[in-house]
């Protein structure tokens, strides 16, 4: 079996993968988001927002990945970050209460897509692939008082785009085409996908 390190210390992701069967390591990245994105957007002025999170999936992944013991088993890192686009703008996480209230104000009755980018490296060979899925989205009419509520739980201001799927947010996503995983921060059918891109079968990185 390879082992499969996961760059984030999303619980949401690491339970996708366990209930697929995978049983990763977590290993946070620790770059600064921000200056990710603005040095990806002064190297490439028209970067959509499919493109951003692949380089913000790409910056994580490289910093765990090259920080990785070599005397262990050389296994296989991946790496994501998700945006909600509205508008053609990129909705990130809030971290503020008002900016998730103004945030949800903006969404509410409306539809938006996420994004999510993966980047998956094999440490024994080097090889590495990234890659983007999208999900279209429809979200509820929220009163203000559910607005006011549901952003008073918490929940909403370190999740990308002010809301989730399987959480407490999941009532007020009416309508969702596409991957549900990928609303949640990592697409496992993409993930397999890349995978075999690099030769490793989805089996060979489930716990059996």
């Amino acid at each position: 079996m390879r082992p499969l390190v996961l760059a984030s210390a999303s619980p949401a992701r690491r339970e996708l993968l366990e209930r697929a069967g995978v049983r990763p390591t977590t290993r946070p990245s620790a770059v600064d988001e921000d200056a990710v994105e603005r040095a990806a957007r002064a190297a490439d002025p028209g970067l959509d927002a499919a493109g951003l999170v692949v380089e913000l999936a790409r910056a994580k992944g490289e910093h765990v990945a090259s920080s990785w013991p070599q005397e262990d088993d050389a296994p296989v890192v991946v790496a994501c970050d998700s945006v909600l686009e509205v508008g053609g703008a990129v909705v990130g996480k809030p971290h503020e209460p008002h900016v998730a209230v103004e945030r949800w104000r903006q969404i509410r009755g409306g539809e938006g897509v996420l994004h999510t980018g993966q980047w998956v490296r094999d440490l024994a060979t080097g090889a590495t692939t990234s890659a983007a899925a999208s999900t279209r989205l429809r979200f509820a009419e929220l009163s203000d008082d559910e607005i006011e509520a549901y952003v008073a739980t918490g929940e909403p201001l370190e999740v990308a785009g002010a809301f989730t799927i399987d959480g407490l947010g999941s009532p007020f996503v009416e309508v969702l085409e596409g991957d549900h995983g990928t609303v949640i921060g990592l697409s496992l059918p993409l993930l397999r996908r890349m995978l075999l891109d690099l030769g490793v079968g989805w089996f060979e990185v489930v716990s059996r």
